[in-house]
């Protein structure tokens, strides 16, 4: 029976918006500004904690030190720093300046860095004291570059000796506010421009995936720099007035869980592959994060299994969202209406998404493969690519933005996510989506992970193939798990070849990289073909 459709939304943008001002600034004189923003834990620093209060000061403190700089509004700054209180004085401080953030890794190379800073031509860094002794050579010249911020105790001594701050920019909810990288299409990372609307782009997750509630505590496994995590366990809380409590150091599964219990955390937000490794190396269950009420994911899919799992050990469901650079996470599941695993829930109200033929842009009919669309006015879009105007003349078409990942939305509106065009695979006059097949060979007892993809035979023969890494002290055989397709997919969708594996190339986040898996990284492979 199809379900009632979502509440209408009214898209509410004002004017004016800084994300800085409405992550610190707004809370002071409520009772939140004396409430924890944020507390991160660190194996070698100890544990740091700031008040809302305290961030507020901090972060127009670190406006001021920018503009005594002579930074200007819409100048880059580069932020690359592990999770840390400096993090977010940084990213939300240079928003406050009306200057655009501009997040990286700490896992990229100098090399990278580089790149990123002659790419985005930022004129300033913030940057921890190891990583600047170990680059400083390689990174000195670097396009625009000339003001380099150590973070850590020379930062605390520079923002003491600022004396009273100006008031924040006033900026334009659509003025340019942080500038994240992604893959690109020609090699090198693209970059990916935002407004200051993006927050209110992002406020229907807070009911339709968040679930905000009261006081809530909110420990996130990421770093701060990847997308997912500047939203859910940055910008998003701190808009709301929650606690963020993040981690910086070596951590194993029980790390998340021990976080959780000492924070009394009410929401746990991570990736599959952590809610795997807590299920599959500890013996930790709900008794031991009393407090935790909401579970989260995203970033790649959850299988059947780790779902089912976590439900009996922990009693609690674990909510997916899907999203990308352009537009975060815009698809999720909710406690609204009931999960069905494997699919990727609903468009959150507020976005107008479409699954449209990409060459005509007319809509597709329901249970068809279409392309994700959403309006081009979407407050939550990325306003362009940066100085890659073809790419965004491409991408944003006829009053759409064309995401490039393909869906089907069955006969009750769940949506079934596809992937990109690339990643699907055409295999005897089939299309194959490799997340389905993933999703329930992963439910297998003796697989930890698992990557599909296409494989030449010869001729015009493609092949669905798996590549899979074994749990520890699992012995798996690739036959068996070849039997174990045939046996829960259709024949058409069944791996014919399965391969052992130890690791998959990943991105700097994680993600799988299927198009770099060769047979080249196997050590076993099926005898049936």
């Amino acid at each position: 029976m199809p379900f009632a459709p979502p509440p209408a939304w009214r898209w509410e943008v004002p004017e004016f918006l800084n994300i800085g001002v409405a992550c610190t600034d707004a809370h002071l004189g409520t009772p939140v500004a004396q409430r924890e923003a944020m507390i991160v834990e660190d194996d070698e620093r100890g544990t740091s904690r700031i008040t809302y209060g305290e961030l507020a000061d901090r972060t127009s403190r670190f406006a001021q030190l920018l503009r005594a700089m002579g930074i200007a509004a819409g100048d880059r700054v580069l932020v690359r720093l592990p999770n840390s209180i400096d993090y977010p004085t940084a990213f939300l401080g240079a928003m406050k300046r009306g200057a655009i953030a501009v997040p990286t890794s700490t896992l990229l190379t100098a090399e990278e860095v580089r790149y990123l800073l002659e790419d985005s031509q930022a004129v300033a860094m913030v940057i921890d004291e190891p990583a600047w002794n170990r680059m400083n050579v390689a990174l000195r010249g670097a396009g625009l570059l000339r003001e380099v911020i150590i973070a850590g105790a020379p930062l605390a001594k520079a923002l003491a000796a600022v004396g009273r701050p100006e008031p924040a920019e006033r900026t334009r909810a659509t003025d340019p506010a942080y500038l994240v990288y992604t893959s690109g299409t020609t090699g090198y990372p693209k970059g990916v421009l935002h407004g200051h609307r993006s927050l209110v782009g992002r406020t229907p997750a807070s009911q339709y995936w968040f679930d905000f509630a009261g006081e809530d505590r909110i420990v996130h496994s990421g770093k701060f720099n990847w997308t997912y995590v500047l939203g859910s366990a940055l910008m998003d809380p701190l808009y709301r007035g929650k606690t963020v409590i993040a981690h910086e150091g070596r951590n194993d599964a029980a790390t998340w869980p021990r976080l959780i219990a000492r924070h009394g955390a009410t929401i746990f937000i991570g990736v599959p592959t952590i809610y795997r490794q807590i299920l599959q190396k500890t013996t930790l269950g709900k008794s031991d994060v009393p407090t935790l009420r909401h579970c989260m994911s995203a970033g790649e899919h959850l299988s059947d299994e780790v779902f089912a799992r976590w439900r009996e050990r922990f009693g609690l469901e674990i909510y997916e969202a899907v999203g990308m650079s352009e537009l975060s996470y815009y698809l999720s599941q909710s406690k609204h209406r009931p999960i069905r695993p494997g699919s990727a829930g609903f468009a959150q109200p507020g976005h107008d998404v479409r699954l449209v033929d990409p060459d005509t842009l007319e809509e597709v009919a329901r249970g068809e493969e279409g392309m994700i669309a959403v309006p081009d006015d979407d407050p939550g879009l990325f306003l362009r690519y940066w100085d890659l105007p073809e790419e965004t003349a491409k991408a944003k078409r006829g009053g759409w933005f064309l995401t490039g990942d393909y869906a089907r939305i069955d006969d009750d509106g769940y949506l079934w996510f596809l992937g990109r065009r690339d990643d699907i695979i055409k295999s005897f006059g089939y299309r194959v989506s490799p997340y389905e097949v993933e999703r329930v060979m992963k439910n297998h007892p003796g697989v930890a992970d698992c990557a599909c993809i296409g494989e030449d035979a010869g001729g015009d023969k493609r092949l669905v193939v798996a590549y899979v890494i074994p749990q520890a002290g699992a012995k798996v055989k690739p036959e068996e798990l070849v039997a174990y397709g045939r046996e829960h997919l259709a024949a058409y969708k069944a791996p014919k070849v399965v391969y052992l594996a130890k690791d998959f190339p990943r991105t700097r986040n994680g993600k799988i990289l299927r198009r770099e898996i060769t047979p080249g990284i196997a050590t076993a492979r099926s005898a049936a073909t």
